[in-house]
């Protein structure tokens, strides 16, 4: 398969650099209108070949990872895609629902694999953590607490909410395997006058009763990448920083009081041992492109699919209602919209 990365910037350079690597492809092709980012990529990986747009490049490719802005993804997506390409998003898939669902009808109608560039979903940490929440091993889950912080990087063409929550709100939807019915946020501009850079976003899950958080700044003296996930049996924290222990198990939490017995404590502490498991860690882009050319080669529906961007995109285009608003936004599942 001859894949194109289209954005040979920051992210597309690391998706040039992985499917490099895997066996399966026979051609890697640069497409960015820079004719230094791809001089730079091609001393490094001799065996790309480079255009300055898909157009010139339609008939070199098979499949294209989309790594440009943002705001550019559903008209450069849909390109693609009325070409009869298979297509890998970068997140978010879309800046809006309705391009969302242009991009799946276009890829329904070609015929092609849309995948949407979920990274975390991809990671064997946090699907080990997934395992043991499918399990039962956490008990009936509370609540879910997701930190994504750091000083910058600041966009100049979206807010926080849209640059850094898609991460957050796809692995609260895997972990969790539901997906909301109502948003809450708020947000506030401190350094950038134009964009949001601090955000809140409050997700109801209301089939499980479980309630997730997503705090999400670029304005904070530390790089945080931690989620906290709270059953009624233990407790669980992903620590994506901490490359040695990524999962703990903490064999913790309350012990409610005895109805038959108005003098005991009003509540008691379990504190029980700290588990730190091993994952057999493998690089998440790595994993997320392999899958993605097997997917194609195969024509098979990608993990994190088309339906599942598109529920990323409803999610996050909530919390920046709510946050204009200030009002909870309400949100219904379509039928082409499955539960990961």
């Amino acid at each position: 398969m001859r894949v194109g990365v289209t954005g040979c910037g920051y992210w597309g350079s690391k998706h040039v650099r992985v499917l490099h690597g895997i066996s399966e492809v026979k051609q890697v092709v640069l497409i960015d209108p820079d004719p230094g980012r791809r001089e730079a990529l091609h001393k490094v990986f001799p065996g790309t070949v480079g255009y300055s747009w898909f157009a010139e490049a339609v008939d070199e490719v098979d499949a294209v990872v989309l790594a440009t802005p943002p705001t550019s993804h559903a008209s450069v997506g849909l390109e693609i895609l009325r070409a009869g390409k298979h297509l890998l998003v970068e997140k978010p898939l879309a800046m809006s629902s309705a391009e969302g669902e242009s991009l799946l009808a276009a890829a329904e109608d070609a015929g092609v694999v849309l995948m949407a560039g979920h990274t975390f979903e991809y990671n064997s940490a946090v699907r080990r953590l997934r395992q043991f929440v499918a399990a039962g091993d956490l008990g009936d889950i509370y609540y879910l607490d997701s930190s994504r912080l750091n000083l910058g990087l600041y966009q100049s063409d979206v807010n926080v909410v849209w640059d850094l929550a898609p991460h957050d709100v796809s692995l609260a939807n895997f972990l969790l395997d539901d997906l909301p019915t109502s948003v809450t946020a708020w947000g506030c501009r401190h350094a950038s006058g134009r964009f949001e850079d601090v955000a809140s976003i409050r997700l109801d899950y209301g089939n499980s009763g479980a309630v997730a958080t997503i705090r999400v700044s670029w304005l904070d003296p530390c790089k945080v990448r931690r989620t906290t996930v709270v059953g009624s049996r233990k407790m669980a924290v992903y620590d994506d920083v901490d490359a040695e222990e990524r999962i703990k198990l903490y064999d913790r939490g309350i012990i409610p009081p005895s109805e038959s017995s108005v003098h005991e404590v009003p509540l008691q502490y379990r504190y029980g041992d700290v588990v730190a498991p091993y994952v057999d860690f493998k690089e998440p882009l790595l994993v997320e492109d392999q899958h993605f050319v097997e997917s194609a080669v195969a024509g098979n529906r990608p993990l994190s699919d088309g339906e599942n961007g598109l529920a990323v995109v409803r999610i996050v285009e909530a919390a920046n209602q709510s946050i204009q608003t200030g009002q909870q936004v309400r949100l219904s599942t379509p039928a082409y919209l499955r539960a990961m």
